[in-house]
């Protein structure tokens, strides 16, 4: 059939045209670590040549990565945007940098997340707002975070490590480790203790008692994912 001919073809060609460390395009970048991988079709790349990717990163379809407010600009040779190792980065994201973006290892978002560390300026009040001249502020997502379909991060965020931000929550200020936030803006909604664990305490689930730790490790050490000295992920 002829539509199994297009499908056959259509995968090729999304396979063919994905961005890696050897392809010409990939070595447009800063650095692109081995196993690394932005799925075609993409959405809007430039400024690659400050841009790093680092190993065994996923990029999802449909993605922006930019630096700067064109692909003609300008600009010194210093990374602007950072993303670490084993980071999956949902279709459908943005992150764009006009300073400092860095994303951690190992940090997982959905679909359509938006980072940036840029933000328009209102002060004048006769003056268009797209006319004024915007601010910048370094943003980090940290390392282990997972940041749901429809998140944004906005300019001078400091999310920590394991962090959880709900789905279309939108963030600014300082995430401090091992929390979850919600909301618009988000906010500490549960944190982790070492003396009472999770305060509140994590919902009871069915699966609980069936939960083999060891199993949990074996399959994390299989995806590549290491501990620390200890034994945090």
């Amino acid at each position: 059939m002829v539509a199994d001919a297009i499908h056959r073809v259509t995968d090729k060609v999304r396979t063919a045209a994905a961005i890696g460390p050897d392809c010409e395009r990939g070595r447009r970048f800063r650095s692109f670590g081995p196993a690394s991988c932005i799925s075609y079709p993409w959405a809007t790349i430039y400024g690659e040549s400050r841009i790093e990717i680092g190993t065994g990163t996923m990029i999802g379809a449909f993605t922006t990565l930019s630096v700067g407010f064109g692909p003609d600009q300008g600009g010194d040779d210093r990374c602007v945007i950072s993303i670490g190792d084993r980071v999956l980065l949902g279709r459908g994201g943005h992150v764009v940098a006009h300073e400092r973006v860095v994303i951690e290892d190992d940090v997982y978002t959905g679909p359509n997340v938006y980072i940036t560390d840029q933000n328009h300026t209102y002060r004048d009040p006769d003056v268009p707002i797209g006319l004024q001249w915007p601010t910048n502020d370094p943003v980090r997502v940290g390392a282990g975070s997972w940041l749901g379909t429809n998140v944004v991060v906005l300019p001078g965020a400091d999310i920590g490590r394991n962090v959880v931000v709900a789905a279309g929550s939108i963030v600014r200020g300082v995430v401090p480790d091992h929390s979850v936030v919600a909301g618009s803006p988000a906010k500490v909604i549960r944190r982790f203790d070492p003396e009472a664990g999770w305060q509140p305490p994590l919902r009871p689930s069915a699966h609980d008692e069936d939960v083999d730790v060891s199993e949990l490790v074996g399959l994390a050490e299989a995806l590549g994912v290491r501990s620390d000295p200890q034994g945090r992920f």
